[in-house]
């Protein structure tokens, strides 16, 4: 398996958001059907953590991902970007062949 990396600006704003929520609070990001492009990314706030999830930690930020998301996730990069259309997580994932303007949707 390749793994998933989240880098050190993701790792930055999850600890932002998370300063807000209870102890032991973590972002959950799963891969649903749907989208206009076939795939969609949904992020949630996590309470517990389940014994077959995926936790990517970095900078004590913690990311989980469950095991039916984790083969469409395989290689990605979790990154946080702020730009000229707003502040946002950004996945590049290296098994999406097409993704739509919005970048939460992609297809295989």
């Amino acid at each position: 398996m390749t793994p998933i990396t989240l880098t050190s600006r993701a790792a930055r704003r999850i600890n932002e958001i998370m300063g807000a929520e209870p102890p032991g609070a973590m972002l959950r990001i799963s891969v649903n059907g749907g989208g206009c492009s076939g795939f969609q990314y949904a992020f949630d706030i996590a309470k517990d953590r389940a014994a077959d999830d995926l936790a990517v930690e970095r900078d004590g930020a913690t990311v989980l991902v469950d095991p039916t998301s984790l083969p469409y996730m395989e290689g990605a990069t979790i990154d946080f970007v702020n730009d000229l259309i707003g502040q946002s997580f950004k996945i590049e994932n290296p098994q999406a062949t097409a993704s739509c303007g919005c970048g939460t949707s992609f297809s295989l």
